[in-house]
């Protein structure tokens, strides 16, 4: 009875060793991000690949929508 258990126990530890490999599947990080999406979701105003622009864009949303002592007043 005891090798039982103890067989259970050891096959049971090794059953959570054969986790699969997680991959970040179709993600395609080959291209720079001012190089815009196929979406409409995209900052009003800002057009693909202009990389100037792209930093602004950031600048200001730093600066106006996360910076908490710029929001409460």
């Amino acid at each position: 009875m005891m090798r039982l258990a103890l067989l259970t126990a050891a096959i049971l530890a090794l059953a959570a060793c054969g986790e699969k490999p997680q991959t970040a599947a179709g993600v395609k990080s080959d291209t720079a991000a001012y190089q815009g999406t196929s979406n409409a979701f995209n900052a009003p105003g800002w057009k693909a690949g202009d990389k100037a622009a792209w930093e602004q864009q950031l600048k200001t949303r730093a600066q106006a929508g996360q910076n908490e002592y710029n929001r409460v007043k």
